[in-house]
This record gives structure tokens, C-alpha cells and sequence, in this order.
């Protein structure tokens, strides 16, 4: 039952300590679930060996776990977290997926392992709508853009930390549990930990009344409504942030095996190199795309988000395709962080820009529509990057990236400029001008 405050609440004009506590701390508990996937990322050799499977698994491994379970629980968890108290809805969130994260670090056999890394993607799968549903109600309306991208800037740091200090976490695990069992095994197990301290924490986070902008009365009731009044200006959104991640996650879930099959390097010594360059460009786009926004937007209004995202997907595509050329790993390097910086800025906006599409009654299901259906172009990037690695590239992961990465960062670009001509028509009729 929805709580009596929960309507017609006005904007705060100024942050409360709790609201400001609530926000890191959901940054901070999604970040562990991103460092979570950067240490699977760099342990799938590991992994590999200990099932004995293929690339095409490790592909839907990387790809389809977190989607199967997490994006089953999404929708109806976000239902509860619209109509009921969305800081139970968190607490359960931590929770499930600390336990799951257990799961797969003793499962003996690769089914297992599978069915417990997609149960962990609870947290991405549900608990970032959750995030982006409690956002507009805890930050006043003139921070709620930076209070985004300042949750962003946490999950890119939990995300670089996975890679970065992936090495260190295998190492003391090892030395802190002492019986048989494979390193990466019990990295898993010390990473599982963190999920009582922030279990704990979170019951000292605000749980927020919704807050109705000017048209959250007159919004459609049914999700199913809304989604066809708006279908055609949320197919364009899909299109472009969806085609955007199958080249994003093609490269981001394999490149630490691509690269250590290239240049015969060490995880570790990838990893720390990674979690630096995922931390700069996962952060530092974010300032770069506040700026653009706000610059280019007072010329094109809210047309101006896919402006930049199809100019960065474009801008992508050729830096991809310098990865097959590539002699040295410190040369790899650069344009992995080239080609992360371009495609960051574009998905920074995103969440801004579905709160504007989004009434605040159905905000968290429309924010568990999107990651599902986002997540579902996530997982075929490397699904289809592992499967080309087997079947056509003879291992060679790199080739296999790039062959999925460029035709996806061409139809984002195609999506995102339809999708800037419709918003500047729109934007043209509602102002009384010709189209």
C-alpha cells in the first residue's frame, strides 16, 4: 500500500544529511556489485580451467549470467519498490545478492556457478532502478544531474576496483583462508563479505516520499499505457543505448582475456592496468558530459542526449578497429581507454534522460523495463564476441571484439540521430513553430 505522504510532495530546495548518506551509500553497494563482475572478468582463465569450458560459454557466462534470474526479479521487485517502502526493497537487494555471491563461490560444478553469478545480478538488474527511482526524491531538482552522475562515478569506481585490486584480492584470500580451494574461488568468498557491513549501513538510509512533478498527474496509470503512448521515442532510446552496450560489453566482459591471449601478460598485471583506465574514463567522462549537456542544451533542449551519444558512437567505431593493429599491450591499452572514454560519455545522460521520459509512479518499473531490456543487448555482445572466438576467428578474442563492436556502434549512431530529429520536431510543435 502506497504511503498517504507519497503524493503531491514538492522538491526540496536543499540536501538533508540523510538524503546525501542515502545516495553514496547506494552508490557504494552498486559499485561492489560492478567490482564484483571486474574480478570475474579477470579471473576467467581461472575459471575456464577449473569447468573446462569453451569460449562460447565463457561468452554467455559474461553475456546471460545476471540477466536470466536478475531481470526476472526486476520488474515485479520494482513494482514493490513503486508501491511499497523502496529501503526494505534495497535491504533485500544486499542480501540476496551477498548470498548468491556465496553460491558461486562454492559451486561444484559450472550449472551452478551459473545459475549463482545471474542470481547476482539482482543488484545491477534491480536494484539501479530502484536507485535512479530514489534519486529525484532525495536530490533537489537543480542537483538531481549531478547527484546521477555522482552515482554513476561510484559504480565506475567499484567497477575499476574489481579489476585494479583483483590481483590483491586473490592474493589475501588466499592467505586468509587457508584450505584447499581454488584462488578465484575464495576471492569470491572475501569479496561476499562486504555485504555485511553494507547491509548494516543501510538501515540508516532515508526512505523518501515520491514526489509528483507538474505531469505525474495526468501520466498514464498502467506501465503497459504509457509504453504505448510513448512507443516510438522509447524504441529510439532502446536502439541507441542498447546497440551502444553490445559493443561496450563485447569489448568490457572479454578484453582482459583477449589481452592476456594476445600478449601472453599476466590477469593480474591487466587487471591493475584496466581498473586504472576503467576508473579515469568511467569518472572522468562524467564532468565532460555535464558540460556538454548543459552547454549544447541551450540550443537543442533535451534533443541535445542523443545528439551526443550518436556523435560518441560514431566517433567509436574507428578507434575499435585500431585494436586488431595493435603490436604492444601498452599500445591496447590506450585505445581500450580511448574507446571507453567516447562510449561513457554518451551513456552518461542516459538515467537523466529516462527520469524526464518516466512518470514517478511507474519510474522504478520503467527503469526495470530498460535494464532488462538493455541488458539483453549487454549479454549478446559477448556472447557473440565468445561465439565468433570459437567458430570463425580461431581464438584470436580481439578480431572477434571487433567484428561485434562496429556494426552495433554504427546502428546506435543511425538510432540516435532519428532519435535528435524527432525530439527537435517535437520541440519545434510545442513551441508553435513549423516542424
Amino acid at each position: 500500500m502506497t504511503n498517504a505522504h507519497d503524493h503531491g510532495v514538492h522538491a526540496s530546495s536543499a540536501w538533508t544529511l540523510q538524503a546525501l548518506f542515502t545516495v553514496a551509500l547506494l552508490g557504494i553497494t552498486a559499485g561492489v556489485q560492478m567490482s564484483d563482475m571486474g574480478l570475474q572478468a579477470i579471473s576467467l582463465s581461472a575459471i575456464q580451467n577449473s569447468f573446462g569450458v569453451g569460449d562460447a560459454t565463457l561468452g554467455a557466462l559474461q553475456g546471460l549470467a545476471g540477466v536470466l534470474v536478475g531481470s526476472a526479479l526486476a520488474v515485479p521487485l520494482a513494482r514493490f519498490a513503486d508501491r511499497f517502502s523502496r529501503k526494505r526493497v534495497l535491504l533485500c537487494l544486499i542480501l540476496a545478492s551477498t548470498a548468491m555471491m556465496v553460491l558461486s563461490a562454492l559451486a561444484p560444478n559450472f550449472p551452478l556457478f551459473f545459475i549463482g553469478r545471474s542470481a547476482a545480478g539482482i543488484t545491477e538488474f534491480a536494484m539501479v532502478p530502484l536507485v535512479y527511482s530514489m534519486i529525484p526524491d532525495l536530490a533537489p531538482e537543480r542537483h538531481r544531474v549531478a547527484a546521477n552522475l555522482s552515482f554513476a562515478a561510484l559504480m565506475a569506481a567499484g567497477a575499476s576496483g574489481g579489476f585494479y585490486f583483483g590481483g590483491a584480492i586473490l592474493a589475501t584470500a588466499a592467505d586468509l583462508f587457508p584450505w584447499a580451494m581454488a584462488p578465484w574461488r575464495k576471492a569470491f568468498l572475501l569479496l561476499s563479505m562486504a555485504g555485511v557491513p553494507l547491509l548494516l549501513l543501510g538501515m540508516l538510509t532515508a526512505d523518501p516520499p515520491r514526489r509528483l512533478g507538474p505531469a505525474g498527474h495526468t501520466a498514464p496509470a498502467s506501465l503497459r499505457l504509457f509504453l504505448r503512448q510513448r512507443w516510438q521515442a522509447i524504441g529510439l532510446f532502446v536502439g541507441v543505448a542498447g546497440c551502444l552496450m553490445i559493443a561496450v560489453q563485447a569489448l568490457n566482459q572479454l578484453i582482459a582475456l583477449a589481452l592476456e591471449r594476445r600478449f601472453d601478460a599476466l590477469p593480474g598485471d591487466i587487471g591493475q592496468a584496466l581498473g586504472v583506465i576503467v576508473l579515469i574514463t568511467t569518472v572522468g567522462c562524467l564532468p565532460v558530459a555535464g558540460l556538454l549537456d548543459r552547454m549544447l542544451g541551450r540550443r537543442f533542449g533535451r534533443a541535445v542526449r542523443p545528439l551526443i551519444m550518436g556523435t560518441c558512437a560514431l566517433a567509436a567505431a574507428p578507434v575499435v578497429l585500431l585494436l586488431v593493429s595493435t603490436r604492444t599491450l601498452d599500445h591496447a591499452f590506450l585505445v581500450v581507454g580511448l574507446f571507453l572514454f567516447v562510449t561513457c560519455v554518451a551513456n552518461a545522460l542516459v538515467p537523466t534522460m529516462l527520469q524526464d521520459l518516466a512518470p514517478a509512479t511507474l519510474r522504478a518499473r520503467c527503469f526495470a523495463v530498460w535494464s532488462f531490456v538493455v541488458s539483453v543487448f549487454s549479454a549478446a555482445g559477448p556472447l557473440l564476441a565468445g561465439t565468433l572466438s570459437d567458430w570463425m576467428f580461431e581464438r584470436h578474442m580481439l578480431n572477434a571484439i571487433t567484428a561485434v563492436a562496429v556494426p552495433a556502434l554504427a546502428v546506435s549512431a543511425f538510432c540516435a540521430m532519428r532519435s535528435f530529429a524527432r525530439t527537435r520536431r517535437e520541440r519545434a510543435m510545442l513551441a508553435g513553430q513549423p516542424a
